[in-house]
Order: C-alpha cells, then structure tokens, then sequence
C-alpha cells in the first residue's frame, strides 16, 4: 500500500497573495538604506565642511588683505558686489559637484557591489519603482544639503566681509540667484552621479566617470569656438558658472553669451534625464 504526498501549494500561493508594496513604503525604505550606512552622515559633513570653508577662507582673504588694494579697487569690489563671487567660489562648486556626484553614484553601485540589490529586486520585483523612490529621496535629500550649505557659506561670508563694509544683503540684486544656483548644483550633481553608477554598476569606474563628465569637460571645452562652447554651455558646472556670473555686473567678455534661461533649463534637463536613465537602466538590464 503506497501513498503519494505532494508539496503544499500554500506558501506560493501566501506570496502571491501578499499586498504589493505601497510607493510610500519603498520611500521610507530608502530613507533608512540611507542612512543605515555610517559613512553617509560623515561624507554630507565633510563635504559641507569642505565647501564652507572654501567660501570663508576666500572671504577672509579679502578681509585680511583689504587695505592693501587701492581705493579703486576696493570701491570697484563694493560697487560690483564681488562679494557674490566669495558667497561661492569655484573651488567650492568643484568640491560640492565631485562630492555629491560620488555620493549619487556610491548610492546604487554599493548595492550592486554587496548583492544587496538582489535582496531588493526579490522583495520588490517592481525594479522602476524601486529606482523612481532612490532617485526622490536622492533628490530631496542633497536639496536640503545644498540649501544648507549655500546659506551656511553666505552667512559666513557675509559676517567675514561686513568688517569692511564689502558685504552683500540678502535683499541685493542676483543673491537669490546666486544662492538658489549654488543650492540646487548639489541635487543636479547627485542624481547624475547616480545615472553614471546605474549604468556602470561599479564604484571607481563611475567616480571616475563623474569626475570626466561634470568636471574635466568644463574644463577641456573651449568657449572660444561655437561648436565647442555649445557643447560647454549644456553642463550643469558652466550653467551655475553662468548664472552666478551674471549676477555680478561686469562688463562682457563671452564670444558666445547665453541666457539665463538656457542655465536653469540646463539644472531642469540634466535632472530629469538623470532620474530617467537611472530608471530605465535598471529596468533593461539583468541584475
């Protein structure tokens, strides 16, 4: 007398069953991957550090060597209200696109890098939904990150330069865009850095491609020449150059002058293609 058993189908059939994951749900689960990592508050810290201390320190430049310019030119830095060009300087721009750039990129290769982003892709097969809450909580995040630092760096440089009555108010023409400039390259910067990390999968060799595509190509491109200076004028680093310089008065000096308009279209597109590469990579790709 034999019996013939089979498996319960009731395991399969409980996971079926399972309600899908609510879209709230992957957020707050990014949020916590974030932050479960104790080298990400270290990194937002250091770079901001780093960031702030560059604006001061060309702040107190100016400050400490102020009466060793003539009076032309001290009037010339009040009148032209150079003081915009200490609130951030390029050194500054350079370290928070390189910083936040490696932050976007190291938030989806170290998942790849550790298999943990098998674990996700099993619990959550809805591979764009997953990506599209990384890239939000991505985004908001370095928002509130540049905003914090664009502040920090204007307060520290205002209070170094009203010593020599050099500073500039908040209420003064082109500050607002100065600052709102500064604030959002952080979250442009991150969100390609993490389009740059879903398509290579890899941790140096995405670094090493932020550090080519946001940084040495501003650099190596010429705006001597239209083709070339087009080319420049459609990187996020030459649009806050733009729309920084603008709102200082000085006389013009571009071959091929853009508008302001063209810039924050730039910051637009460079984040929305961003988010949608990253998406679209991790959807047509294996793991």
């Amino acid at each position: 007398m034999t019996t013939a058993t089979t498996a319960p189908a009731a395991p399969a059939r409980a996971v079926r069953d399972q309600p899908r994951a609510r879209f709230t749900d992957l957020l707050a689960a990014e949020w916590l991957r974030m932050w479960s990592l104790r080298s990400t508050p270290w990194l937002y810290v250091l770079s901001a550090l780093a960031v702030v201390g560059f604006n001061a320190g060309t702040a107190y430049d100016h400050y400490k060597y102020w009466y060793q310019y003539d009076r032309a030119s001290q009037k010339f830095f009040v009148e032209h209200r150079l003081a915009l060009m200490d609130a951030f300087t390029d050194n500054a721009a350079l370290v928070l696109v390189l910083a936040l750039a490696a932050i976007g990129a190291v938030s989806v290769t170290g998942e790849y890098g550790t298999g943990l982003i098998r674990t996700t892709f099993t619990a959550v097969p809805a591979r764009r939904s997953v990506l599209a809450a990384k890239v939000l909580v991505l985004a908001a995040v370095t928002t509130g990150f540049g905003v914090f630092v664009a502040a920090a760096s204007f307060a520290s440089t205002r209070a170094i330069l009203s010593g020599r009555g050099a500073a500039v108010s908040l209420g003064d023409p082109g500050v607002l865009q100065v600052l709102t400039a500064s604030a959002l390259l952080a979250p442009v910067a991150a969100l390609a850095g993490l389009a740059i990390g879903a398509v290579i999968r890899h941790t140096g060799g995405s670094i090493v491609a932020c550090v080519v595509v946001l940084l040495l190509l501003p650099m190596i491109l010429s705006d001597r020449r239209h083709p070339t200076a087009v080319l420049r004028h459609t990187l996020p680093f030459s649009a806050w150059d733009r729309l920084r310089d603008v709102a200082v008065p000085q006389p013009p000096s571009e071959l091929f002058p853009w508008s302001e308009a063209g810039a924050w279209t730039v910051y637009a597109l460079w984040a929305l293609a961003a988010g949608a590469v990253a998406v679209y990579a991790v959807h047509r790709r294996d793991q």
